[in-house]
């Protein structure tokens, strides 16, 4: 379900950062149908279902995608930039010209999804 303060966001940003942030919002959405949109810490976007998916933040030269599964999604693909060893999230950044890894991003979402169902990554970590 979208939001549209997400629609406002996501308007406010450059055009190159308009495209990444629409591109990775579908790409959660395509994760799972049932990922509703919010706005939390006053105007940032965030995915969620049975707990937080990610959140962005278009930043000046770049857009962040913050991933919260705890560090215990596989990244098979090296996208992380950032948080590797972060307990709580890690970080996507996308800079001008980067492209997006559909099939890696959605992946991650997936197994975020999943874990969300299974309890959160707090639980999980703890088994």
């Amino acid at each position: 379900m979208s939001d549209p303060r997400v629609d406002l966001y996501i308007e406010a940003v450059p055009a190159w950062q308009q495209a990444i942030c629409q591109q990775v919002r579908a790409l959660v959405h395509a994760a799972d149908p049932d990922v509703e949109e919010t706005i939390k810490r006053t105007v940032q976007p965030y995915f969620v279902l049975e707990g937080n998916i990610c959140a962005l933040l278009a930043a000046k030269d770049h857009v962040n995608v913050f991933l919260y599964d705890g560090g215990i999604v596989p990244d098979p693909h090296n996208i992380i930039t950032a948080g590797h060893t972060n307990k709580t999230a890690r970080t996507v950044a996308f800079h001008e010209g980067d492209a997006v890894n559909e099939e890696a991003m959605v992946e991650m979402f997936k197994a975020i999804i999943a874990n969300n169902r299974a309890g959160g990554w707090r639980k999980i970590k703890g088994r």
